[in-house]
């Protein structure tokens, strides 16, 4: 009976911490309702991928309430900071980051957690909107047009040296990036930049022996 007390005072000792209070924990966490909803939105708005993952979204905006309540405890107990960054430190993610800006709103979800965890909440409101202003610029800042791949097969082997010319003509820049060659057949891979696609396209298909012709777009590290 005595160790049945004792276990629901300990219980109840946990709801009643005087250095956490209740008022503290929701003030923290509606704060950081506010941000993260904000960089929910920022996040859906300017991401510009091919495959837009909604969970990847959720997954930022929910991750601040957890670091944002980890700093709170951090601050109440040594021990349990001891504790955390042990915890932490086995921790391992597997999971690939495909596009480097996810690495900025990773970044910005932990920032998220961390200031509203301390109390900062200005410093988390100002860094937030600065953050937005800078993405929008920088995304408005123009850059040279995407380069092309160029695929061609033909089965004029010998064809070579006219196929490069007439890309010559149309290309300010190009750059053999892949030759196979058979008895018969050759398929070339060039890299090269060019505001004058279609006619490019209608003269390799209008060149003898030329059985196939594909240009992609890339931005370098994918296609587009």
């Amino acid at each position: 009976m005595n160790d049945l007390k004792l276990i629901l005072a300990n219980l109840t000792a946990g709801f009643h911490n005087k250095q956490v209070l209740l008022s503290d924990i929701v003030a923290v966490l509606l704060m950081v309702t506010v941000l993260a909803t904000y960089e929910f939105l920022v996040y859906r708005y300017v991401s510009k991928r091919s495959f837009y993952s909604k969970q990847f979204n959720i997954a930022l905006a929910v991750v601040p309430y957890f670091i944002a309540t980890i700093i709170m405890s951090l601050q109440s107990n040594l021990v349990i900071t001891l504790g955390t960054i042990g915890a932490l430190a086995i921790i391992r993610f597997r999971t690939a980051i495909k596009d480097p800006i996810d690495m900025v709103y990773l970044l910005w979800s932990t920032h998220t957690g961390i200031v509203c965890g301390t109390g900062l909440y200005e410093v988390g409101i100002v860094t937030s909107l600065f953050a937005t202003a800078f993405i929008f610029a920088l995304d408005l800042v123009p850059i040279k047009k995407n380069s092309y791949l160029l695929i061609v097969n033909t089965s004029n082997v010998g064809d070579e040296t006219e196929l490069l010319r007439l890309v010559k003509e149309h290309a300010r820049f190009f750059k053999v990036k892949s030759r196979n060659m058979t008895k018969d057949k050759l398929d070339l891979i060039l890299e090269l930049r060019t505001d004058k696609e279609q006619s490019l396209m209608e003269a390799l298909s209008g060149l003898d022996g030329v059985e196939n012709s594909s240009l992609v777009s890339h931005d370098g590290e994918n296609f587009i």
